[in-house]
């Protein structure tokens, strides 16, 4: 696997896979990797001939008093991972690569950004659509993986490159579980013993929901309350619990087929997300 720093050194490797027909997967991930960025990776392996994939905690998409300096970082170890997985190219430049000291323009998708984990995260949104699409005209992919478990993000993503004709195709990839449950992020380490016993509820009262949707319950805002007063019980801090439309992230309504239930709670200090989308 290379490794490099340079937007410089990436493009050279990317055109010169391109003059012999290799096409390209681009997976981005902010290190910290874990099985659910390594199933990306695999995912990648298969629908193209070559794989690079960025390791960069992002400063835009923190907001004040969030963990950016404290954000997990293991380079070494993911270095190790991605080599046994199979990558081809790491790219892992510094904050001065990816951004002018007086960089001016912003990208925003407007409404989608101000929605859920935008509501709670002001610019948050605005944050990672800068650097994705900074690192897709860095890398020039035919192809970009992201996980479905950060569900909001990826509409967004898809929004932006729909609207601004970025020629890489978007694939999302089904969230990987602990045992338990709990979707798998880089934030679960935050949790406690404690906190990870009681964590997978989050996922358990997707599926409550679900399942009541499923077998004919269409009394959304009931729904929705009950899964909030049950994760406050359980010992969460409920932020939301929304039962939308898959394909544009609005509130469903009875004549909607394709669904998704986006949840977002705290436990204890951890700001846990997960989704579960269905057809009814």
């Amino acid at each position: 696997m290379r490794i490099v720093s340079t937007v410089c050194e990436l493009r050279e490797y990317v055109k010169t896979w391109r003059s012999i027909g290799k096409s390209i997967a681009f997976v981005p991930t902010m290190g910290n990797l874990h099985a659910g960025h390594l199933q990306l990776v695999n995912t990648a392996k298969k629908k193209a001939d070559r794989v690079v994939v960025s390791i960069f905690v992002n400063p835009t998409q923190f907001g004040a008093g969030e963990d950016y300096e404290t954000y997990p970082r293991t380079e070494q170890e993911d270095q190790r991972k991605l080599q046994a997985e199979g990558a081809d190219l790491l790219f892992l430049p510094s904050v001065a690569e990816i951004y002018a000291p007086d960089a001016r323009t912003e990208v925003t998708v407007t409404g989608l950004s101000d929605l859920y984990c935008g509501a709670s995260r002001p610019g948050h949104f605005s944050g990672v659509a800068i650097v994705v699409c900074k690192l897709f005209n860095m890398a020039q992919p035919d192809i970009a993986l992201f996980g479905l478990k950060d569900f909001q993000q990826l509409t967004i993503i898809k929004t932006m490159v729909r609207d601004l004709n970025i020629p890489v195709e978007i694939v999302g990839v089904d969230t990987v579980r602990e045992l338990s449950g709990l979707a798998m992020s880089s934030r679960n380490g935050y949790l406690t013993d404690a906190e990870k016993q009681v964590a997978p509820k989050l996922y358990h009262s997707l599926c409550v929901a679900r399942d009541a949707i499923l077998a004919g319950n269409l009394a959304y805002a009931d729904l929705e309350q009950q899964a909030s007063q049950f994760l406050q019980q359980a010992g969460f801090q409920p932020d939301y619990f929304s039962v939308c439309r898959s394909s544009d992230l609005k509130k469903a309504g009875a004549e909607d087929v394709e669904l998704v239930i986006l949840a977002a709670a705290k436990m204890g200090k951890t700001r846990l997300i997960d989704n579960i989308y269905f057809s009814r």
